[in-house]
């Protein structure tokens, strides 16, 4: 579905749009805007020191088996089905698709080739999409963390704007609808939230919340927010930790709005050189009961080789981590459909293939 286009013109069109007008200014006026830049209420350090830059180069060097599976990933051609209750489908990495008490929320759609600004370079799929775009149900809202490549994909917003049969609503961090009006979204259908902020659609209400990370799809960073999102239904609620470190900010979020039937959990990509911006998969299980969640089920992992990381490694150590403190687990093949009130047994499907 993604062009192979090259052209300057196209990756300046991936890179997106910077805000202006009405937008930077609610940008100039969140709490979170200090200085030129988003900042996070725990600062973090996420940039290389001198002395580790030989290790993160050597890592990217050598390891690569290690950082992919033996065998073909399984996926499941699961499009989704009748809305009500609660299901989560994991499509790989952060995507996936929570159909709450019938309505539809999509998670950081990505179904290009690679996460990056051309489809001729950059970390590639280790397994296919489970369905095409266009097989998915009619969704309602697609809800976006933050605007790097790996959960902001051009294609695919692009395509699901298209569908104006079913129109979907957009809700973005502050600063992403930028990019989304430059590549053809109508500014009516994205709702631009600061944390804390809410929108309503199609009876699920949508919160931004908190995230300990960092954004930029260029040289310049932290022009535009990330988020959590806490998804509402009339009564059944669902946790999204998006890219984010460990932080205080996670119990504060299931205080004022937990519990959760379900969250969904970064676990993956990962490193000593990073601890601030991407969690370690025991932080992902500790964010899981901060916020008071039922089921859990981990995303950003198998899909792209973005750490040194052995493939299976998050998932082996978020499955020990959960056992250690009773967290209900939930590890679906990409494109599996998890009946949240009535998970399937337990199965370590990854080791047959790791």
């Amino acid at each position: 579905m993604t062009t192979k286009n090259p052209s300057p013109a196209n990756i300046a069109a991936q890179i997106g749009a910077k805000a202006s007008g009405s937008r930077r200014t609610r940008i100039q006026a969140s709490p979170q805007f200090d200085g030129g830049k988003f900042r996070n209420s725990v600062p973090t350090s996420n940039s290389l020191s001198l002395s580790a830059i030989p290790r993160v180069a050597a890592g990217a060097l050598f390891g690569g088996e290690a950082r992919r599976p033996k065998h073909d990933i399984p996926v499941v051609r699961s499009s989704g089905g009748d809305a009500d209750g609660l299901h989560i489908t994991w499509y790989g990495h952060s995507s996936a698709l929570i159909e709450i008490e019938g309505s539809r929320v999509l998670l950081d759609p990505l179904w290009s080739d690679r996460c990056s600004p051309s489809q001729l370079a950059g970390p590639k799929r280790l397994h296919a999409a489970p369905v095409a775009l266009h097989e998915l149900p009619p969704v309602d809202a697609v809800v976006i963390s933050h605007d790097h490549y790996d959960h902001l994909d051009m294609a695919t917003i692009q395509q699901l704007a298209a569908n104006t049969e079913h129109p979907v609503t957009f809700a973005v961090p502050l600063g992403v609808g930028a990019h989304l009006e430059r590549w053809g979204v109508p500014a009516d259908r994205i709702a631009e939230l600061d944390w804390n902020e809410s929108v309503r659609v199609a009876g699920v209400e949508l919160i931004a919340t908190p995230a300990r990370h960092f954004s930029g799809r260029g040289l310049s960073r932290d022009d535009t927010l990330w988020a959590s999102w806490v998804i509402n239904g009339p009564s059944r609620k669902v946790f999204y930790s998006g890219d984010t470190g460990y932080f205080p900010g996670f119990a504060e979020i299931g205080a004022q709005h937990g519990p959760f039937d379900a969250t969904l959990v970064q676990i993956g990509a990962y490193s000593h050189d990073w601890p601030d911006i991407h969690m370690f998969p025991e932080d992902g299980v500790a964010v899981h009961r901060d916020v008071q969640g039922g089921l859990m089920i981990p995303v950003h992992w198998a899909t792209f080789e973005l750490a040194a990381h052995r493939w299976a490694e998050p998932v082996e150590r978020v499955w020990q981590e959960s056992k250690a403190h009773g967290v209900r687990l939930a590890v679906p093949r990409p494109g599996e459909r998890i009946d949240v009130d009535s998970p399937p047994e337990f199965d370590a499907w990854w080791e047959q293939i790791a």
